[in-house]
């Protein structure tokens, strides 16, 4: 089967911003490393305004809390590391226990929790940001999560 050269321009144009934006968010560095994703997937203003007038009645099933455990254990990362999708404007939950003492950093949105053994640490915000967000420890460098804010 061969692919149509006008088929395949929008892809190879796709491919430089796809790299740059995989190359932005697996880096660790400062905490402001997903800012260059947010662009990547701009808010249209009309519907942030008309989400926003939306009685709590009328908000779609995606407007409840999303509740995100993760267990650390032996330097193993339960569930495995992936993407987890959310709505902009959705309250997160996320909840980390670790065998080990560490921090659990979300980067981009620069929320932390210290971790201490066995004990659970929450971190609680409003995805008001749209793009990719690493979730991470800091000590042990383990990716917990992607945090996906559309």
């Amino acid at each position: 089967m061969t692919i149509a050269p006008a088929r395949l321009r929008p892809l190879l144009a796709a491919l430089p911003l796809g790299v740059a934006l995989l190359m932005t968010t697996s880096a660790c560095g400062e905490s402001n490393a997903a800012t260059p994703a947010q662009s990547a997937a701009p808010a249209s203003t009309e519907s942030a305004a008309a989400a926003s007038t939306e009685s709590a009645a009328a908000a779609p099933a995606d407007s409840a809390v999303k509740e995100i455990t993760v267990t650390i254990a032996g330097h193993k990362v339960t569930p495995p590391p992936g993407r987890i999708e959310v709505t902009q404007g959705q309250t997160v939950r996320i909840t980390v226990t670790s065998d080990a003492a560490d921090e659990a950093h979300l980067h981009g949105y620069d929320k932390e929790a210290e971790l201490a053994p066995d004990t659970p640490a929450t971190i609680e915000f409003v995805a008001d940001q749209t793009g990719l967000f690493e979730m991470e420890t800091h000590g042990s460098g383990l990716q917990l999560f992607q945090l996906v804010v559309r």
